[in-house]
């Protein structure tokens, strides 16, 4: 099933994000969410449930390889889709998060942001 972010359904534990070369896996099983250019550096967005409706995006990491792609800012709006779309609400303990969130302050994303 694909949603109107791009997410794909993967089954219970996976959902993917495409956007030109680039690919971002959540696995939510292990609570990371990733991108990666088909090599084996990864970049990861860090996360955790709390409580059934509340997940905290806490730390995004880009290889140094990578960084200046914007990459950091795909795995925001992926994570910020998701959040969106399964009508959840984000606590943002990642700082990355935070500054995506000031210069993108979008209606839909802010009513599920916990302050």
């Amino acid at each position: 099933m694909t949603t109107k972010s791009g997410l794909h359904s993967l089954g219970p534990t996976e959902l993917k994000y495409s956007s030109k070369n680039l690919c971002v896996l959540q696995k939510k099983v292990s609570h990371t969410c990733g991108m990666h250019e088909g090599s084996h550096d990864r970049a990861v967005l860090l996360y955790e449930y709390v409580g059934k409706k509340t997940v905290d995006l806490q730390h995004t990491e880009v290889p140094e390889a990578y960084r200046g792609r914007e990459i950091a800012k795909h795995l925001a709006k992926a994570a910020m889709d998701f959040v969106v779309e399964e009508d959840r609400k984000a606590h943002l303990t990642c700082w990355y998060i935070q500054k995506y969130m000031k210069e993108n302050p979008h209606p839909y994303y802010l009513e599920h942001i916990i302050h």
